[in-house]
């Protein structure tokens, strides 16, 4: 009796956590070039996690590969770069209503923190 009331608890708490994920988030990624708008849509189905990125104006990629561990969840992009197939990785976590993202773009790490849009 007890583990099955274990195994609710737990299935409510990632419940609620998927629940302040899902949503737009927004921030900016910061380059020698100047701040580059990031907006992401993320959506939690148990330890998945599925969404897109508005990479740029009127390009939406579709996150590949997304998992969630907790607070922590991780995914993938890939894109056409004049024909090649380009991908980023990235982990975040979140924490505080804010969700912080890192990643590489071809050996030069990124840090994004978004906040939920309303």
């Amino acid at each position: 009796m007890k583990f099955k009331g274990l195994a609710v608890l737990l299935l409510l708490a990632g419940s609620a956590w998927g629940a302040d994920i899902d949503g737009k988030w927004s921030g900016s990624l910061s380059t020698p070039g100047g701040d580059f708008p990031q907006n992401f849509t993320f959506k939690a189905d148990g330890a998945k996690l599925t969404g897109s990125i508005a990479f740029m104006e009127g390009m939406d990629v579709k996150l590949d590969d997304g998992k969630i561990d907790g607070n922590n969840f991780s995914f993938s992009i890939t894109f056409d770069f004049g024909g090649m197939p380009f991908t980023i990785a990235y982990k975040g976590v979140l924490a505080n209503g804010q969700v912080k993202l890192t990643g590489d773009i071809m050996g030069m790490p990124i840090e994004i923190l978004l906040k939920k849009s309303s």
